[in-house]
């Protein structure tokens, strides 16, 4: 398995497109193929470069969504979210097709990373696509038969916007709890979270903090910032709470 990488001993390689699958109206996860891939940890990334005809180059990082195989396997799975602006997000949703390639270098980072070894529990909090790594991790979790106490929270603008929904209802259980908030939309008779995420619905889902668990925040700059900030004031000790995070440039 690839541990920390250093950019500097990383290079440029071609990965074929071998699937696109549509999440939601907004949001596709692309399969790549990537000869003499590595292998990954569940939460790390990999850089995508674009380059022009005129030779203007474009690049964005985005996290892993696939589970380690445990092998040298070389296929892995992006899940990218269109930014109607954005630079590389509507190429990649909108324009590749099987049989396609791009430019990557990868893995990258060792930071927010998880495998079973770690244990737990874990309390997952998603914003939007920052549900990618952490999916990661619930897939992990799930490939290898771990009990580990397990808690996602994630945060959707309606029913339609929450990715890997379907997968999600047939993980939940077996030690593993999925809980939704829809923020902006709900649908007739829903009992879950109409808000934000805030202290309150932390403090619910989550282990307590006596529990000491391990806690993985991913999406944009402002929830993720608010999350954490929640979560050190209702006792989580802040070095068992690590963050990801993209902001406006992250297409």
């Amino acid at each position: 398995m690839a541990g920390t990488a250093v950019l500097g001993r990383l290079t440029w390689q071609v990965a074929d497109v071998v699937d696109v699958v549509t999440e939601t109206p907004r949001v596709k996860t692309i399969a790549f193929d990537v000869p003499g891939w590595r292998g990954h940890r569940a939460g790390q990334h990999v850089d995508i470069r674009l380059t022009a005809d005129d030779g203007y180059q474009a690049q964005r990082s985005y996290s892993i969504a696939s589970a380690p195989d445990g092998t040298e396997g070389s296929r892995i799975e992006l899940t990218v979210a269109r930014v109607d602006d954005g630079e590389v997000s509507p190429y990649l949703t909108d324009e590749l097709r099987p049989g396609d390639q791009i430019e990557l270098r990868g893995p990258i980072g060792g930071y927010f990373v998880w495998e079973p070894s770690l244990g737990g529990p874990l309390l997952l909090v998603a914003g939007g696509s920052g549900i990618a790594p952490l999916m990661a991790m619930i897939r992990l979790r799930a490939a290898v038969g771990s009990g580990t106490d397990t808690r996602l929270l994630s945060s959707a603008r309606s029913w339609d916007d929450i990715i890997y929904r379907e997968e999600l209802e047939r993980l939940n259980g077996n030690g593993l709890a999925v809980v939704h908030a829809l923020t902006g939309s709900q649908p007739p008779g829903w009992t879950g979270y109409g808000r934000r995420v805030d202290a309150g619905m932390l403090a619910d889902v989550g282990p307590s903090p006596a529990e000491r668990p391990l806690a993985y925040v991913c999406g944009p700059t402002p929830f993720v910032e608010a999350a954490a900030e929640a979560l050190v004031r209702l006792g989580h000790e802040p070095h068992g709470i690590k963050t990801e995070r993209f902001g406006p440039a992250g297409d």
